[in-house]
């Protein structure tokens, strides 16, 4: 009787110690806040960053898990982009990045992207390198004038509507006249190393017409040009 009741004590003593173990892993599961963490050392594919009421403004990730982008709070449709770090801003838009890669095909890169409110990139300070043939490469400081009144969403709009027509020719005109108009931004500077080997500063107008070159070129010699509105040379 003695051994039975000690059998019962101990059945009881371990349901109860099994019983708060298991309390506490399931809240522990249902923990949001695990303090700070250190890790000597993690492999992962994708980190997202988030506020604490989870608005994201970084991904970390790879070029298969990239994040595709984001504006006015919606993200945009799955494509490929490289890997390295996107940022975003608390009224739901990418506004930036960090991205890189290297391969035959495409050739070797980076690019830092500082994009305008709701819209795409205004300075980028970038490296682009072609790994085959000529081997030519170029870097530097490069920026871009963008509209306020034609955002990414309205661009993406623009895009959608042409492609439900399945014109191509129709396609073709439409992006090139918003092109010629800026509306898709309009390149207005870039110091630093062009793909002819010249070094220096290039500044176009508003129209994207180089206006101004001051460099030195391949053979080492010291240019300073200016051009007017159709291009042409402007002699002093």
């Amino acid at each position: 009787m003695e051994k039975l009741q000690r059998e019962v004590r101990f059945l009881k003593a371990y349901s109860l110690i099994l019983t708060t173990v298991l309390v506490a892993f399931f809240f522990m599961a249902f923990r949001t806040d695990f303090g700070k963490q250190r890790f000597q050392e993690i492999d992962v594919e994708r980190i997202n960053v988030v506020e604490k009421d989870g608005t994201l403004k970084m991904v970390i990730a790879n070029g298969e898990r990239q994040h595709p982008g984001m504006a006015e709070g919606k993200e945009l449709a799955p494509r490929k982009r490289q890997p390295g770090l996107i940022f975003f801003n608390s009224a739901g838009d990418e506004c930036g990045g960090l991205v890189y890669d290297a391969d035959k095909k495409d050739g070797a890169g980076m690019v830092y992207s500082v994009d305008q409110y709701r819209n795409d990139q205004i300075m980028q300070l970038q490296y682009m390198q072609d790994l085959e043939g000529s081997k030519a490469r170029t870097y530097g400081l490069k920026i871009w004038d963008r509209p306020d009144d034609f955002t990414l969403t309205r661009q993406n709009q623009v895009h959608d509507s042409l492609t439900a027509l399945k014109d191509e020719k129709v396609y073709n005109e439409v992006m090139k006249q918003l092109v010629s108009e800026g509306k898709y931004g309009t390149e207005r500077l870039f110091v630093g190393r062009t793909w002819k080997d010249e070094v220096g500063l290039f500044i176009r107008d508003s129209k994207g017409k180089v206006r101004i070159k001051i460099y030195v070129d391949k053979q080492n010699q010291t240019k300073i040009e200016t051009f007017d509105e159709q291009g042409k040379p402007v002699t002093k």
